[in-house]
């Protein structure tokens, strides 16, 4: 592993944790160069909701490449581009009375954020945006204006102006009313906050800790929205495309966002992806007024429209990404249970699940035992005190009860019981 050492530099971060030299992958499985096996309930962040080169997406990816399909295309029309749009259409957007128009922002989550950023600032004429407590949003300077993480906002290295951070569901553990604090400053003249553009929200906080917002909050936080004239801006990068259960992780609210950002599972294959779904009353661009180079990777549209065609024209992935989830939370909390003196919280939805430690420590801990037995896990939260699950949601039975195996007896080894 020297080359590595030697030439790639010292931002890395994953593969400190994973001192392996990673082959080929399948499924739910990662394999080192030497064989060895590795669940992966890490899932590339959330990039790999239907599992490493899943079968039915790579026949059609393979199929568009020898047939010498387009591959970069920027904006033009291309047949894989109507197809994936057709597809988002018939399957996403009509079944949920989802009335959206597509901006095609670049490859990555920070691109779609950037770009609801920068065009609720021009639709409303205000600067200022709301975002919340540990929320995390992207490394690009705008993304990481409205992200709480103080030590990826130190890496700006600059300042990060025009949004304001308010407190995320149960931030005072349910002490204050939901929203106290910011609709007292929205209704004060005095308060020298500025008039919001828009608010950006996680409906799951992924970095942020596994932190889930309640149905009745996201309710709230939209009610809000409406009757202050603000947009509201659903992050949907990591918890979307099922990762919760729906295909948006805001449908069981019952809400419907003025703009929804998506990447990661969005190509299905974790070929980089990303759209901006927005109101159609929004749409003020100037031709070419908000571009890049690489907003049309025609395999992407292919592999996504495909794994919309195979898991979203029934309910069956919802139903088990659900029923799966449950099975996993019910696990955590039998080791809350079982070591009520280390305080340990569990969190989550669907198959986006945390245990919460009292120190990072020993979340690291844990993480460095379960990949001494065979599993990818990595950890969250401001201080990295939780264990984050994300496996993917293609996994089966089997494997679910493989990890929480090696899940308990890393925690065991960790804490001594």
């Amino acid at each position: 592993m020297s080359i590595f050492e030697k030439l790639e530099s010292e931002v890395r971060s994953y593969s400190r944790g994973w001192p392996v030299v990673f082959d080929r992958a399948q499924g739910s499985r990662l394999y080192a160069e030497d064989g060895r096996p590795y669940l992966d309930y890490f899932a590339g962040a959330g990039a790999l909701n239907y599992g490493h080169n899943n079968p039915v997406l790579k026949k059609a990816l393979i199929e568009y490449i020898e047939r010498d399909g387009v591959t970069h295309a920027l904006d033009m029309f291309t047949v894989a581009k109507r197809d994936l749009l057709e597809t988002l259409d018939e399957k996403i957007l009509k079944p949920r009375e989802l009335d959206y128009k597509v901006i095609f922002p670049g490859p990555g989550g920070a691109n779609a954020v950037e770009a609801a950023l920068k065009l609720a600032r021009k639709v409303t004429g205000r600067e200022s945006v709301i975002n919340f407590t540990n929320a995390f949003h992207g490394m690009t300077i705008g993304a990481l204006s409205v992200t709480g993480n103080s030590m990826k906002r130190h890496g700006a290295g600059i300042p990060l102006v025009h949004a304001t951070p308010m407190p995320y569901d149960q931030y005072f553990d349910g002490v204050y009313p939901d929203f106290l604090y910011f609709e007292r400053l929205l209704d004060d003249s005095g308060s020298g906050l500025n008039e919001p553009a828009a608010v950006i929200v996680e409906t799951v906080q992924g970095e942020g800790g596994i932190n889930a917002a309640g149905i009745e909050w996201l309710r709230g936080l939209a009610d809000l929205c409406k009757r202050h004239d603000i947009l509201l801006i659903v992050d949907d990068v990591q918890m979307g495309c099922g990762r919760t259960g729906p295909f948006f992780s805001f449908e069981e609210a019952g809400i419907k966002p003025d703009m929804v950002c998506l990447s990661k599972s969005l190509s299905g294959y974790g070929i980089p992806m990303a759209l901006t779904l927005i109101r159609p009353d929004l749409d003020v661009w100037e031709p070419g007024e908000h571009n890049g180079t690489f907003r049309g990777i025609s395999p992407a549209f292919v592999t996504a429209a495909e794994a919309m065609r195979t898991y979203w024209s029934d309910d069956e992935l919802e139903k088990s990404v659900r029923a799966k989830g449950e099975r996993i939370g019910a696990a955590l909390q039998g080791l809350v249970d079982a070591y009520p003196e280390a305080q340990l919280t569990a969190k989550g939805r669907g198959l986006a699940r945390g245990l919460e430690f009292q120190n990072g420590e020993l979340a690291g801990r844990v993480c460095a035992a379960a990949f001494e037995r065979g599993l990818l896990m990595e950890t969250s939260g401001p201080d990295s005190e939780v264990v984050k699950l994300l496996p993917p949601l293609t996994l089966t039975d089997a494997e679910v009860g493989e990890g929480l195996e090696i899940i308990d007896a890393s925690v065991k080894a960790v804490l001594g019981k």
